[in-house]
This record gives structure tokens, sequence and C-alpha cells, in this order.
């Protein structure tokens, strides 16, 4: 009879063969996975039948320099006042201000152009009774030129 005692061996866990199991099961998943690319949001654009305009509005080119001086139609004012610029626009439109038919101001200003500067054109816009605005800007590429 053997009447020592049996140490009792704590059992092992083997995790290699849990491993690769774990492993085969993801690449199955990865490879039998459709990827699908879904859009947030179906939007179905409107389109324009309408013609062509057949004559261009009068358009004033208002210029804004990174300094605050200002050019309407190319041609440099000589303060930098809204009552001045508001002057000068109702005098670039002629009797045109107001109507349906009242010029297109484009302001065209410096990229380091003042906030404010351009703030000034479109008040003295307002003040000129000018109401049609747009604003100039150039591609990427135009720069350069």
């Amino acid at each position: 009879m053997n009447f020592r005692r049996h140490k009792r061996e704590d059992p092992e866990i083997n995790l290699i063969p849990f491993i690769d199991v774990l492993l085969v099961v993801l690449i199955f998943l990865m490879l039998s996975t459709t990827y699908s690319r879904f859009s947030e949001l179906q939007i179905n654009l409107p389109t324009a039948d309408a013609d062509r305009l057949k004559e261009q509005p009068a358009e004033i080119l208002v210029s804004v320099g990174a300094d605050g001086r200002y050019a309407i139609n190319r041609v440099p004012l000589d303060g930098r006042s809204i009552e001045l610029l508001a002057a000068s626009l109702q005098a670039a439109a002629g009797g045109a201000a107001g109507g349906a038919n009242a010029p297109v101001v484009i302001v065209s200003a410096d990229a380091l152009a003042t906030h404010q500067s351009v703030i000034n054109v479109l008040d003295a816009a307002r003040r000129a009774n000018l109401p049609r605005l747009t604003f100039a800007t150039q591609l990427p590429g135009d720069a350069a030129r």
C-alpha cells in the first residue's frame, strides 16, 4: 500500500490551440464579409431649364487692397470713408440704382484685406441703393497669374 500523499497538480490550460481557432475564425469572417458603401444622404439635384441671360447686367467692380484702399472700376479713390465710397458707387451706377436693372456690385478684396474694409463696401452699396452684390474669387491655380 502506498500511503504517500500525492500532490495535486494544478490543471494547465493551453491557450495556443484556442488562439489558433480564433485566428481561423477571424480570417474566415474577414474573407466572407462584403463591404458596401452606403451614402448618408441620397440627394437628387434639381435641374434648370431656364434660358441663358440674353444681356449681361451692368457691373461695378470694387477692389479692396490689403492696405484698405478702394478702387471702383479700376479707378482708385482718394479717401477711405464710407460716404465717399457710396457717392462713387452712385456715380458709377448712373441712374440705374435701386431698380430691377440695378448693376451688380462685384467686391474683389485682397486676401489680406481687413474684414472692416469689406464691410465698408457692403455698407456703401446699401447706402447707394445697390442691392445686388457678389464676391470675386479665384481658383487655386489662378493665383500665379
